[in-house]
């Protein structure tokens, strides 16, 4: 069936969460893909997102990826106004703050939570309304929680832009974490009147079990808070989009929750990531993990890259302090002896620029000149604007996509071009996140390094990242579609949040 609204501003939701990682992003996804099915104009965005992984836009601008997932599963392509405002992580107290898709400067939370988070406000709200003006819907993406209390005066992505932007608001509780019911209640309860106006009621994510068991206690929170859940989604593995936060995984863990597919050849692939400090673009080894008998593992000991037939060292937000954790770990030291006995390595972005022989950083972390681990002839220095590309090219034999985002200006003197970088014996290293997604590179440099490690590896003729992503995307929008009341949050996303909710005391402290 086909849904649109009547014209004029288009509606909207905002999802929030009891916590951080209680689902709104693959939430938020699903409901794009579902309505997109339905024949909705629909976009994604998020007001404010802090993460480390992020994407670039074909405009050049610098988002989150999980808004460029989200916009692929609404069939659209994503933009800086899908997200607005970037935090990047360069410390546990300070940030690079990006905003429209470009760096304006490093803040402290303090700095930024005093004063600076509001003065954006107005542009979220602009953003927020020129989507709304263009598409039937906008479904958008809250953090954390909506309950921080501490942090509600200057809030831009959750209840501020809720209130703002007359939003219903749908809030997402993990029940597999447990406790979802006291979160659901407690997020509620510490909202102001006004606030909690908003709230439209819940959504329970990864439920195991038999749902009829679980009915009593919806039923109960729904006499205590006069809201009503929406739906149930089963727990379901791989169905993690590109995450904001952090890894999924624990160190020494399979990547993602995916299971490894039996090999095509007679041998698997070990792939080990280091999993150095501030890492960013981590899902540039989701591709190699897609493949067919290659079992990818996040490491931080040296001895865990003994028995890696390819060993990654991806970007970071911290090349110098990335450097400095390797040579302490004695990673640096077991990357040295790999590359002299010729077995496989890769480097991406900032892990490029440490496997080079000298790094210049005026502007990341202020060391100055600081010696790299010097296994490809490459020399970095630090540029204070930021390089934010979208290359296409060519790379054993093969058509390549990917998409830059650094501050290093590399200067190859020597190797074997490779991407924008170089290669020397088994060692490769590129600013190009997103390489391994192109199916046909992916596969060409899998045989490369399986010859290099003396594996009987072959790389599956037929596996399509970007196929396996659309598949990942149609099993969000199918569980919101089966498990969800999508009548319910059709009327919801058009008309907002019912009128008449109660209030539910305590509230937000004055």
């Amino acid at each position: 069936m086909s849904r649109g609204t009547s014209g004029g501003t288009g509606g909207g939701l905002l999802v929030a969460g009891t916590t951080s990682d209680a689902g709104k992003s693959v939430v938020t996804a699903g409901i794009c893909r579902w309505l997109v099915r339905q024949g909705v104009k629909v976009a994604p965005f998020k007001a404010q997102n802090m993460s480390l992984n992020s994407f670039v836009t074909r405009e050049g601008a610098e988002i989150g990826r999980a808004q460029a997932m989200q916009a692929q599963a609404a069939r659209v392509e994503p933009t800086a106004l899908m997200n607005p405002v970037l935090l990047k992580p360069g410390s546990d107290r300070s940030s690079q703050v990006v905003l429209m898709g470009k760096p304006v400067g490093e803040m402290s939370a303090r700095g930024y939570h005093g004063g600076r988070q509001e003065q954006l406000l107005g542009t979220v709200l602009e953003c927020l309304a020129e989507l709304r003006g263009t598409y039937d819907a906008v479904i958008c993406e809250g953090a954390g929680s909506p309950a921080e209390i501490n942090l509600r005066r200057t809030d831009i992505v959750n209840m501020g832009i809720a209130r703002n932007a007359r939003l219903p608001v749908l809030v997402v509780g993990d029940i597999d974490r447990g406790g979802v019911f006291a979160s659901f209640f407690g997020t509620v309860a510490l909202l102001s009147p006004e606030d909690q106006a908003c709230v439209a009621g819940f959504l329970v994510n990864k439920f195991r079990g038999d749902v009829s068991l679980l009915e009593p206690g919806l039923d109960m929170l729904k006499n205590l808070t006069g809201r009503r859940t929406y739906g149930v989604l089963p727990f379901q593995h791989g169905l993690g989009i590109d995450e904001e936060d952090g890894l999924r995984v624990s160190l020494r863990g399979s990547v993602r929750e995916s299971e490894v597919s039996s090999p095509v050849g007679e041998d698997i692939l070990r792939v080990a990531v280091c999993a150095i400090p501030l890492m960013s673009n981590f899902t540039d080894v989701d591709a190699l993990a897609a493949e067919p008998g290659v079992v990818v593992r996040f490491v931080d000991r040296a001895e865990e890259l003994v028995d890696a037939d390819l060993v990654v060292v991806p970007g970071t937000r911290g090349t110098v302090r990335a450097l400095e954790w390797l040579r302490e770990r004695g990673l640096a030291d077991a990357l040295a002896r790999r590359a002299a006995e010729g077995r496989p390595v890769l480097g991406v972005c900032g892990g490029f620029q440490i496997l080079g022989e000298h790094i210049e950083d005026e502007v990341e972390s202020r060391a100055g000149q600081v010696d790299g681990l010097g296994l490809l002839p490459v020399r970095v220095r630090f540029a204070r604007e930021k390089t934010l590309t979208r290359p296409v090219g060519e790379a054993l034999g093969e058509p390549v996509e990917g998409y830059e985002i650094h501050h290093g200006v590399a200067r190859v003197t020597g190797g074997t071009p490779f991407l924008d970088g170089c290669r020397v014996g088994e060692v490769w290293g590129t600013h190009w996140h997103g390489s391994l997604e192109s199916d046909g590179f992916r596969r060409a440099f899998l045989r490369e390094v399986a010859a290099a490690a003396g594996r009987r590896f072959v790389p599956a003729a037929d596996t399509s990242f970007g196929s396996l992503r659309e598949e990942q995307l149609d099993r969000l929008g199918d569980l919101i579609e089966e498990h969800a009341d999508t009548d319910a949050l059709w009327r919801l996303i058009e008309s907002g949040a019912p009128t008449g909710l109660p209030f539910i005391p305590p509230g937000a402290p004055a």
